[in-house]
């Protein structure tokens, strides 16, 4: 069977997020070596984890506006552009200040990457199709996180830090040429008013949440200016929503909140991503402090939740299609909250094959469910609405697949104290911690109790 437009544009898309996300942790494993060449500590290329995801954070709000401004395929074009353009001089840097202004355009391109190439996807696909295509893009925000950290140890390991940054140019080039075949030249296009206080706003309101939150999660910052600066950007989303409530023609239309399943994917399905971006920086971290295993072999049983969600990819459509939205989620949510719990059992004792066993089965569990609430955020919204709600989805997005991993070190120290066992980590703390992140995917399932039985019906018609 020949391969849809809106597939090939689905899987186009794929390639981006993949790029973006994967950048987001490659580089975690590099630090040590890219130290070296800049002749710095590695604590203080940090910065450069930090300045790529903010950069992301600040300006997903304007990528909406200007894909119904300019057209998708220009701005989706343009940012495959900047952001390889981006890695080449990343890798091409020699000293902190220079990569550290190369990961903020990486960050600026890869914010209008995703949203716009979604959108782009939104509108040329039918809603019978909608759930091949999400599930298409969802893939990579599962893989990514997983395979970044091994992968850049990979290659540091056997050639030089400068190929995880070249390793984007053929990707681009590929993903140019194919946005200027599929991607329609004349799409569709609006000319609002630009709300320039809307995007100070909201742009200052993730970029200070996010940091806060990254501050929470490290040991060197102190808890309570994190926690000033989180609620710092708390403030702001506040303000930005009722100026956009207020406004005309504001950034964001939140009408689009309204809809009671985009509404549910957007705050019960953000719990959820919270719950699982724990798991890619708790597990190998339990590996190795706890179990005593090189990072290696941590990173080799954490690859079993990614064959879980490869494994899952074929069956997602039509589980979807013969159950229905709200049964999987409640359904296949209870699995995913067991596979994490399990998790609080683990100990040196456990066998390796009962280890891989549940993880793999969370894997199964997570992907199902990402790509679930991922379809159903998009099912009853509106072509003209889609802008909105694909820069609304994204934001939320980034911010809690970030919140995630604070969440989890907060709770990683809360267990120290607990257990008062000092400064070192015992596999006892990690146990714990698994029980309050599966208690985190408990809550997001509250709000799929909410949904109705027929909820979304129209997107899992099958082909006749």
């Amino acid at each position: 069977m020949p391969i849809s437009r809106s597939t090939a544009i689905a899987s186009l898309v794929a390639v981006t997020f993949f790029m973006e996300n994967l950048d987001a942790t490659v580089i975690a494993t590099a630090l040590p070596e890219m130290a070296r060449t800049f002749g710095v500590g590695a604590v203080d290329l940090n910065i450069g984890m930090s300045a790529y995801m903010l950069a992301i954070a600040i300006f997903i709000p304007i990528s909406g506006w200007l894909a119904d401004r300019f057209g998708s395929r220009l701005i989706f074009g343009s940012a495959i552009v900047l952001f390889t353009l981006s890695s080449l001089l990343c890798g091409l840097s020699t000293g902190l200040e220079s990569f550290v202004g190369a990961r903020i355009l990486q960050g600026i391109s890869g914010a209008m990457m995703v949203p716009v190439g979604r959108l782009a996807v939104l509108r040329g696909t039918e809603k019978k199709d909608l759930v091949r295509a999400i599930s298409v893009i969802t893939w990579p925000g599962l893989v990514a996180p997983i395979l970044g950290p091994p992968l850049g140890g990979f290659i540091v390991t056997h050639s030089s830090w400068p190929w995880i940054f070249y390793l984007n140019l053929p990707l681009g080039l590929v993903a140019l040429i194919a946005t200027v075949i599929l991607i329609p030249k004349h799409n569709e296009t609006t000319r609002r008013s630009f709300d320039l206080m809307g995007f100070v706003l909201t742009s200052s309101a993730g970029g200070a949440f996010l940091y806060g939150v990254e501050m929470l999660g490290q040991r060197q910052h102190s808890l309570w200016t994190g926690l000033a600066v989180t609620a710092l950007g708390l403030l702001l989303a506040a303000v930005a929503w009722r100026h956009m409530r207020r406004r005309d023609e504001p950034l964001l239309n939140l009408d689009v909140v309204a809809v009671q399943t985009f509404r549910v994917s957007l705050f019960g399905g953000s719990l959820f991503r919270i719950a699982i971006s724990t798991l890619p920086f708790l597990l190998p971290l339990m590996f190795q402090l706890g179990f005593g295993l090189s990072a290696f072999d941590a990173g080799l049983l954490v690859l079993a939740v990614f064959a879980g969600n490869l494994a899952m990819k074929p069956f997602t459509t039509a589980i979807m299609q013969r159950w229905g939205f709200r049964p999987v989620l409640l359904v296949n949510g209870v699995l995913g909250v067991l596979a994490i719990a399990a998790c609080a059992w683990f100990d040196e004792a456990v066998g390796w094959p009962l280890i891989l066993f549940i993880l793999f089965v969370g894997g199964l569990s997570r992907s199902m469910q990402f790509t679930a609430y991922n379809t159903l955020g998009f099912a009853d919204i509106s072509k003209p609405r889609m802008s909105d709600a694909s820069t609304l989805f994204s934001m939320f997005f980034q911010l809690s697949m970030g919140l995630g991993v604070a969440i989890g070190a907060l709770l990683l120290r809360g267990a120290m104290l607990v257990h008062g066992n000092g400064g070192a980590v015992a596999t006892a703390d990690f146990q714990l911690v698994f029980l309050g992140v599966a208690l985190i995917a408990v809550l997001a399932m509250l709000d799929n109790l909410r949904l109705p039985k027929d909820a979304a019906q129209a997107v899992l018609q099958k082909n006749q």
